[in-house]
């Protein structure tokens, strides 16, 4: 319990550190354009980016999984590199689970055998895969992630496993009303430091979809 509670303290600090140290400068985060609101659920396109990105297998806990990630990523953008360069801070910091099998098209309905969650941060658009410093830990990758359309479910409050099953239910719930396919699994987001009143946070659930949902007006056009 102490050792956890010092590990939780210890990314606390980093974080902090890091948004602090940044806030001369907007902090970087994926571009994306609002494609359509459907009740809870956004549908945003995404432009293409890098991130630096983590497996964390075997841990006990969301909450430790999260740590775990972070504290290896966090090495990586203050030196842990091939160059010695410190990255600028980016968010949101995304977390997903791994599963047997990635490329899903109904997460839905399969039971899942789970091996771990991927932790990942955006590097900073600057960045092409050729250019970005390479991890000198070697449970760290680089990742190009190419143009994707997310369903997305916004919420504030605290980065919990309790939140994240919430919201993530949710945010199936609406794709599954709206017979949008989705793809892959459902990835968390928190975008703001410890410091940031929960309320005032912005924490997102979201998932790859194959379109949008068309809206009711242009249906009954068309009926």
């Amino acid at each position: 319990m102490i050792v956890n509670t010092t590990s939780q303290r210890l990314v606390a600090l980093c974080l902090i550190v890091l948004f602090m140290s940044s806030r001369a400068l907007a902090i970087e985060s994926p571009q994306y354009t609002v494609i359509l609101k459907d009740g809870l659920v956004e549908y945003r396109q995404y432009q293409p980016y890098i991130v630096a990105e983590t497996i964390v297998a075997n841990s006990s806990s969301y909450r430790s999984v999260s740590n775990e990630g972070f504290m290896r990523l966090f090495r990586y953008i203050t030196g842990s590199n091939s160059s010695h360069t410190k990255i600028e801070m980016t968010s949101p910091v995304q977390q997903t689970a791994v599963n047997e099998e990635i490329a899903m098209t109904a997460p839905v309905q399969r039971v899942e055998t789970l091996e771990g969650w991927r932790v990942a941060f955006m590097l900073p658009s600057k960045f092409t895969i050729e250019t970005a410093p390479l991890p000198t830990d070697e449970r760290v990758n680089l990742r190009q992630v190419e143009a994707q359309l997310m369903a997305v479910v916004r919420y504030p409050g605290r980065w919990t496993e309790r939140d994240f099953e919430k919201h993530k239910a949710r945010l199936l719930t609406g794709i599954e009303s709206a017979a949008i396919e989705p793809v892959g699994m459902v990835e968390s987001a928190a975008y703001d430091a410890p410091y940031v009143l929960p309320f005032l946070r912005r924490n997102e659930v979201m998932i790859e979809v194959k379109s949008v949902p068309v809206p009711q007006k242009k249906l009954a056009i068309g009926i």
